[in-house]
Formats: structure tokens, sequence, C-alpha cells
């Protein structure tokens, strides 16, 4: 945009993943003029599942990418427009919402959030300091790199089980290190893991300290009952220890849980009249790409609402 030119809306949604290209599909259908920003790929988290086996319709399940392929692909069918910008502010002048993303200004009526989620950070030594050489939060972005590779993956959730299952495909030895004596995975993939020859776990253990040189070669494990502390000879670390709202820019803005995720109404409105929030930023029970695409139409019929009434 030249000339510092502020551009307006009807709709605009912050976030690409599952929620916000149903919303974007839903708003842009209905013939409102609507704007999707998104800084990283389209598809958010689907994009790096190998496989998504709950969604319905595929019986075999799809790949994540290919899935928000065709999302995007839909979406932008009914003119949804995309600009590749990372929202940093939102403000309100009167019954107008303000977004700055990377020195663009853009103005709408109605807001949708559906900034997802991201992976906690352990917060162990070593952690930051080996990112992306031999430290990961991705399986199908990194896996191909640990070929015949000792690795270890920290948790016990889905994430964790599935992601652990699908680096088998390239290592030589995998172990979960859970800090509980049991997991907290669906019973599926739990009978997939302990069926694995491939898979052995650690119970009631913790990673210390991850060491290195210019990549990870080990990591310090203590065990949460009895104290004692082992050195483990490894390659690799894939961390998969719960997710964080990326709401930040949006504190002060609009109420949010004590965990940073947005609290709306049974509609997808938030405490700002005009702004709704969907998807995994969201305060609800289940996040999955099933519940994203709920939200993603119920906000958008709710935006819809909402506009028809100005």
């Amino acid at each position: 945009m030249e000339g510092g030119e502020i551009k307006t809306y009807d709709v605009i949604i912050i976030g690409g993943g599952p929620a916000g290209l149903t919303a974007g599909l839903y708003t842009s259908r209905s013939r409102f003029d609507t704007l999707l920003i998104e800084i990283g790929l389209l598809g958010g988290q689907m994009t790096t599942t190998e496989l998504i086996e709950n969604y319905p319709g595929f019986p075999h399940g799809i790949n994540g990418d290919e899935l928000s392929r065709l999302m995007e692909e839909q979406a932008k069918r009914f003119g949804m427009e995309v600009v590749s910008q990372e929202a940093v502010e939102v403000k309100i002048e009167g019954d107008m919402k303000v977004i700055q993303a990377n020195g663009t200004t853009y103005r709408c009526k109605a807001l949708i959030i559906c900034t997802g989620t991201e992976w906690r950070k352990l917060g162990v030594p070593g952690e930051k300091e080996f990112a992306g050489k031999g430290v990961s939060y991705c399986a199908t972005c990194d896996g191909a790199f640990f070929k015949d590779s000792q690795i270890i993956v920290v948790g016990g959730g889905d994430s964790a089980l599935t992601e652990a299952l699908y680096l088998t495909k390239f290592v030589k030895e995998l172990t979960i290190i859970h800090r509980r004596d049991s997991l907290r995975g669906t019973k599926i993939y739990q009978e997939r893991v302990f069926a694995n020859p491939k898979i052995k776990l650690l119970w009631n253990s913790v990673i210390q300290e991850i060491k290195g040189d210019s990549i990870v070669r080990s990591a310090l494990i203590k065990n949460v009952k009895t104290g004692e502390v082992t050195e483990i000879s490894i390659e690799g670390v894939f961390l998969f220890v719960g997710l964080s709202p990326r709401t930040q820019f949006l504190k002060g803005l609009v109420n949010l849980d004590e965990a940073g995720y947005i609290v709306t109404d049974e509609n997808g409105e938030t405490s700002v009249k005009g702004i709704f929030a969907a998807g995994d930023c969201r305060k609800k029970l289940l996040r999955q790409v099933a519940t994203a695409v709920g939200d993603g139409a119920m906000v958008a019929f709710a935006a819809e609402k909402y506009l028809e009434a100005k």
C-alpha cells in the first residue's frame, strides 16, 4: 500500500489455519469484502501434520498439507484476499477495528481472531541454544534430518505420540520421556506406541539439560521419584509439552483467561462487540481441525449478523 494508504474491509481475519480459512470461505461467499492476514503458511499447524485421521470425509485420513491446500483454494475461489504479514496491534476507533501489520494499517467493521497456538517451550538449559541444531518442535518438518539417529521425544499427549510414531519412519531408536507413569494420549495412539519396536518409554522422568557442541549430543534426564540424574547420548530432541495461545498482542483489548486463551460467548464473540475468536486460540474444551472448522463457520455467521445489524 503506497503512501500510507489505509484499506478498509468488511471483515478481517487474523490467522490462516482451518478456523481462519473456513471463516474466510463463509464471509467471502456471502459477498463481504474479506482480508486474511497470516505471517506463516496457510493451514497453520495442519500443514505439519503427516496424517489427519479424525476429520470427517476422509476414511483413510488425509495429509495435513493437502487439506490446507484444498481449504485455501476453496476460500480464495470466492474472492478472499490474503496478505503475508504479522498483525502486531489492534485498536478500536468507534465501530471500526484498526490493525497494524508490519507497518501497514488496515481497518474493518468485523474482526475475526484465528491466531491459533504455538508449542510451549520447556525452558531448560540448552533448549534455546540448540533450536534447529537437534532441538525441534515439528516431526514432519525435521524428521528426515534424523535418519538412523537416536532421539528422544518429550511429552505424553496426542501430539507427542503421533509425532513419535511418525519419527519411527526415520530414526534408529526413539525414547519417549514422560513425567508421569501413564500416557495421556488417545488409546489408539497408545496402542500403536506400545506395539512399535523402535519406541522405548522412560516413565516419571524429565529433561534437566540438553548438551552438545555444534549440535545436540546428550541430555540429562532426572527421575522425579528417585531424584537420580542420568546422561544419555542422543542426536535429537523433539518437544511436545503443550501449547500456548498466540494472543499476546490482544492483552488489554479483549478478555483472556489465565492461560491467555480468548474468552468468548457461545457464538464466538469476545468482550468487544464486533471482535470474534475461533479455533485453537479460543477458550474451549477440544482443539482439533474439526472444531476449528466449526468455530470458523459459527463466527463467520455471527460476524455477518453483526454487519447486517449495522
